[in-house]
């Protein structure tokens, strides 16, 4: 049938045992054993007309039985291979195709001949699961199978990123280059639509059509192109008491409430102020609506000192006196720390009505509306507040998409990396608690709103949990921290026989690609990109072998004390 053409291929072997997806094969032709190697694919002839069941290598084993009638003691071998059923291949007579679906049709009779296949035979069914004839109308190729370096391997664009994706892979495995050469992929669709928080600037060599840069405002940065400011008001109440409050203070009550009453009047005097009074009664405290923090801070210490009239008329301490006075100093601190600009510059265009539209236009625009693949770099944001400064953006993401008219949605794709940091497993500071509640939802709802995540990490054990379990594609290169390989084992499905065992022998650039965009699970060679990331590790016994090296630390000095590189 289709591809396999029984009659010309010579069997391995006779099936002997049969359940739900397993199926024993004795083998008959010794001679191919030595070609068999765990994780083959072979091929079973099914009852069915028209029909051939996959299956894939999981162990191989040669059992020695003693002859008792012999008197000579001979011990006798039989080579037996165990075999997990994977598919169904379905010749579609009258279309010329044939079809790979991952269901199984039937299950094999016994005697059922199995066949393993040949170089040629394997190569034409990767071609198969890999072309148009798989159904994928715009598959995405991401590197050739490691089984089969003349066959390209291909995902399905759709469902890597309708149903989120985790990419992981130990330092120096090639997981940088891989989420690279995704990000080339992307960009060379027309109205392509993607975010990559990039945490340390290693993606800056990235460029390209419907490639853009930004950078989050370093301390002396002034609004730019290519300059992102995120201003405070765009906190919520939550996220901004996670990062002004002392919730160990006795009177962090008090200041939580004086604040909050202070933000809706601030907010409704710049509504009031910038024409737009009738949204005054419609706003809540987490509506991005901007208010002046020197109000704020103008009226909160007015309330610290707020003298009242008591009995008698004489003058007493008012219900704040007093009580305010480490609130005050926290918010002040972080309104003058200059690490923190690109959230508190004193800039009149940050405060404008209209600024929400212009930032979410640079965020979320596709490539046809002048946008494409924004590449963020955070790398000058404090490690303290990354967390809440990373979950912002994404939450407005999310919020916007929300609220959007369904019929006139751009899908957009957001590519966490390195993110342990701020999506972590066990979070404990309240900044780290806000940024989680925001990657939580969008893991659970996002692809109903057209968000997909993709998951990058060289530390999975350190990912929170909830988000790994959402997504359903994953592609893993090498892992060496047996933590690491035990939570990735875990969500990988049992049908995958023994690849997860092969986490910590991959090679640089090779990845295990399983999941509902992969047809097969299959081991993967990665292309490499056109433009390399900035990831490469220093080669420490090379640069000591140099007779002269740069002389950086004044300037690296200097731009410690700037905060600025």
């Amino acid at each position: 049938m289709g591809i396999f053409h029984f009659d010309d291929m010579h069997p391995l072997g006779m099936v002997q045992s049969v359940d739900t997806s397993n199926v024993v094969v004795c083998v008959e032709d010794s001679t191919q054993l030595s070609q068999l190697q765990v994780n083959h694919l072979v091929v079973i002839r099914s009852s069915k007309t028209g029909q051939a069941l996959i299956g894939m290598v999981s162990k191989i084993v040669r059992k020695f039985i003693e002859d008792v009638d012999n008197e000579s003691d001979t011990d006798f071998s039989a080579d037996i291979v165990k075999i997990t059923l994977i598919g169904t291949l379905l010749d579609r007579e009258g279309t010329r195709k044939n079809v790979f679906k991952r269901t199984l049709e039937s299950v094999p009779e016994i005697d059922s001949q199995c066949f393993l296949m040949t170089d040629e035979v394997l190569a034409s069914f990767m071609g198969v699961i890999s072309g148009t004839d798989s159904g994928m109308e715009h598959p995405l190729c991401i590197g050739r199978y490691t089984m089969n370096d003349g066959a390209l391997a291909f995902l399905d664009g759709n469902k890597l990123f309708q149903r989120h994706a985790v990419i992981v892979g130990s330092t120096g495995s090639g997981k940088s280059y891989t989420v690279a050469a995704l990000i080339e992929k992307i960009a060379e669709l027309p109205s392509c639509n993607a975010i990559l928080f990039d945490i340390h600037g290693e993606y800056a060599p990235i460029s390209g059509e419907h490639i853009q840069h930004y950078k989050i405002a370093g301390p002396t940065d002034r609004p730019m192109d290519g300059v992102m400011f995120l201003p405070y008001w765009l906190l919520t109440y939550e996220e901004m008491l996670s990062l002004m409050l002392d919730r160990s203070d006795s009177n962090a009550p008090n200041q939580a409430m004086v604040f909050s009453q202070a933000v809706m009047e601030g907010k409704r005097s710049l509504l009031d102020a910038s024409g737009h009074p009738d949204l005054s009664e419609a706003i809540t405290l987490d509506s991005p609506v901007p208010y002046k923090m020197d109000q704020i801070l103008e009226l909160l210490d007015y309330k610290n000192r707020e003298m009242v009239t008591g009995a008698n008329s004489r003058e007493k301490q008012g219900d704040f006196y007093g009580k305010l006075s480490r609130f005050i100093q926290r918010l002040e601190a972080k309104v003058n720390d200059k690490r923190l600009n690109f959230m508190f510059a004193k800039d009149d265009m940050l405060l404008e009505f209209d600024y929400m539209d212009v930032l979410c236009k640079h965020l979320m625009a596709p490539a046809s509306q002048g946008g494409g693949v924004k590449i963020i770099d955070f790398s000058e944001v404090p490690s303290d507040i990354l967390p809440l400064i990373v979950s912002l953006l994404a939450r407005i993401i999310f919020s916007v998409q929300q609220w959007m008219e369904r019929s006139k949605i751009s899908p957009l794709a957001i590519f966490c990396d390195e993110a342990h940091l701020y999506i972590p497993a066990n979070a404990q500071k309240g900044v780290e608690l806000s940024s989680l509640q925001s990657f939580e939802r969008i893991a659970k709802e996002g692809r109903k709103y057209g968000i997909g995540l993709v998951i990058v990490s060289q530390r999975p054990s350190e990912v929170n949990r909830t988000v790994l379990s959402q997504s359903s594609n994953f592609i893993a290169m090498r892992l060496t921290n047996a933590d690491d390989q035990l939570v990735i084992k875990k969500l990988l499905p049992d049908s995958i026989g023994n690849f997860a065992d092969l986490l910590p022998v991959l090679d640089i650039g090779e990845a295990i690609a399983v999941g509902d965009a992969s047809l097969l699970p299959s081991r993967i060679l990665i292309e490499a990109p056109r433009q390399k990331p900035n990831s490469a590790t220093v080669k420490f016994w090379n640069e000591w072998s140099q007779v002269t090296v740069p002389d950086a630390i004044e300037a690296a000095v200097r731009s410690m004390r700037q905060q600025e590189r």
